[in-house]
């Protein structure tokens, strides 16, 4: 059976909507946080050489860029399709290819043909190196496409805040390019401290930041939800962190060969009006938006908030369904999602929050759902007289029911 029959079949097996597998990203230079529910023995699956699983990622049909030894399939989100006692699975980059607009609708196919954005979860016990996602330009010139993302801190996911709950973003009012490029001319002298040009934020549950491409910015602590721009460019620009090194390899990951040290070029990857905004803070902080006013929603049975809002290319809302109440979700548009909290049925498919996943075990917390199950609706029954269904969603560039 090729991969175009498997699609069909899971896409008639779910009326539109795809169960997803759970889908573990290490990162060398990471020490994971331990909050997205993989079992303790399973953080360095993949070998302690190759970093601990800090990240999940959801609805991805772009591979991870891990170096050398990543695996054809890392990063990429698999599809699972359940024929009797047996199991098969294809890709979702596959589906996508072989399906096209009946799994991601007409508008994005014809303009992308393409799934163009995934999210995921990273979780990390300390806060990563001050970097950026390179700019469409710059990204074009390795092959790659820009990486605008946005943040958002799930409560189920932030019992405690580890290290450093605290976000570097940008860069301060006043800094010169002079003073970066001296910054990188110290890279193997330590800390190079190009945080000294920087300002923290406070990281709060339950609220979110915007963070387009050429931006610095150097994650907190908390466990975060991204949903982004579907590719894994990065320029990290800071030498050491939780006292260990950053290897300069990791500046210049994403940089044509030629230019690994031409330091004008890789300070032209910054987005020095973004960085240097006096209104950062005003213009990228992501406080939740109701999606309809609160009485409104809560007599439906739902509370539905925007949590990344200000992007074009991409958006994404927390949706709780209420105790005891049956709700059909329509969009205008194909959305991934994964679950928080709660048990229930989507469409026709059981949903549960697992507290515990071993790596390579199948969950039914993640779904993709079709432009055409998403117009049409789909039915969240949530069963429980106590526990809310929350789950996440994330949409592609150009949601028609966002007003920018």
């Amino acid at each position: 059976m090729n991969s175009a029959q498997i699609a069909n079949l899971a896409l008639d097996q779910g009326k539109g909507v795809f169960r997803l597998a759970p889908t573990w990203v290490p990162r060398s230079f990471c020490i994971p946080g331990r909050r997205i529910k993989l079992h303790p023995d399973d953080y360095y699956a993949l070998g302690a050489h190759r970093g601990g699983i800090d990240e999940r990622w959801f609805s991805s049909t772009i591979p991870a860029d891990n170096g050398p030894e990543t695996l054809p399939d890392e990063g990429l989100s698999y599809i699972i399709f359940e024929d009797g006692a047996e199991t098969r699975r294809v890709l979702l980059r596959d589906a996508v290819a072989e399906l096209g607009a009946a799994v991601i609708g007409e508008r994005l196919w014809q303009q992308y043909g393409a799934w163009p954005m995934y999210a995921k979860f990273f979780d990390n016990k300390g806060a990563l190196p001050h970097h950026l996602h390179q700019m469409a330009a710059d990204a074009e010139r390795v092959g790659q496409v820009a990486k605008p993302e946005a943040y958002f801190f799930p409560s189920q996911l932030n019992n405690y805040g580890a290290d450093f709950p605290y976000t570097f973003f940008g860069l301060t009012p006043g800094t010169t390019r002079e003073q970066v490029i001296e910054c990188l001319e110290r890279w193997d002298q330590g800390d190079n401290k190009i945080t000294n040009y920087s300002s923290a934020f406070r990281l709060q549950p339950g609220t979110g930041w915007d963070v387009p491409a050429g931006v610095l910015h150097a994650p907190g602590s908390l466990c975060t939800y991204e949903p982004q721009g579907a590719s894994d460019v990065f320029a990290m620009f800071q030498s050491l962190v939780n006292d260990a090194p950053i290897a300069w390899d990791l500046l210049v990951k994403n940089v044509p060969a030629e230019h690994h040290r031409n330091l004008d070029y890789i300070v032209n990857m910054i987005d020095w009006d973004l960085n240097l905004d006096p209104d950062f803070a005003a213009n990228r902080f992501m406080p939740p938006k109701p999606v309809r006013a609160m009485a409104e929603m809560e007599d439906s049975g739902m509370i539905d908030k925007w949590v990344a809002y200000r992007s074009p290319a991409f958006s994404a809302r927390e949706t709780t369904i209420l105790p005891g109440r049956s709700v059909t979700l329509r969009d205008q548009g194909a959305y991934g999602l994964i679950v928080l909290q709660g048990h229930g049925t989507l469409g026709g498919w059981p949903i549960e929050t697992p507290a515990l996943i071993r790596f390579g075990q199948l969950t039914r917390d993640e779904y993709y759902v079709t432009e055409a199950a998403a117009l049409a609706g789909v039915e969240v029954v949530n069963p429980s007289s106590t526990d809310p269904i929350v789950m996440l969603r994330h949409y592609g560039p150009g949601n028609p029911e966002l007003a920018l």
